[in-house]
């Protein structure tokens, strides 16, 4: 650790001399020509960006969610935090599930990540 210091302070030094004994013409400037326009350009190049990679399509697939949660009924299959299970009572903000058991569990409509309807009305509108 201490051999890593030392190098450091070495190198610091070097480079710290190298710069204070430099003529006038020798250190490059950078240019000063960039304009604050390109700079709001770059802004909103990448404002778009992000909006046609990262949030339109979150809201897409939001959107369908929601339409999904909205469309529920009695006897739909659903899974929920990985646990599936059926419909048994919808209400404002939760829907009760029933397991495969028998018990039931509550869950918040937000929760439920898949709806897949009854296969009984699918086949019953079908004909």
């Amino acid at each position: 650790m201490t051999k890593f210091f030392y190098s450091f302070l070495s190198f610091q030094a070097f480079f710290l001399s190298s710069n204070l004994f430099a003529q006038e013409g020798d250190v490059p400037t950078p240019p000063r020509d960039q304009g604050f326009m390109q700079t709001l350009i770059m802004i909103g190049m990448a404002l778009v960006f992000f909006y046609l990679i990262l949030w339109r399509p979150e809201q897409k697939r939001r959107k369908v969610m929601e339409e999904q949660r909205g469309s529920m009924k009695k006897g739909d299959r659903v899974t929920a935090m990985g646990i599936v299970g059926t419909v048994d009572k919808i209400q404002e903000h939760t829907v009760i599930v029933r397991m495969v058991d028998g018990s039931k569990i509550e869950f918040l409509k937000a929760a439920i990540s898949e709806v897949a309807p009854n296969t009984e009305t699918v086949a019953k509108t079908e004909e």
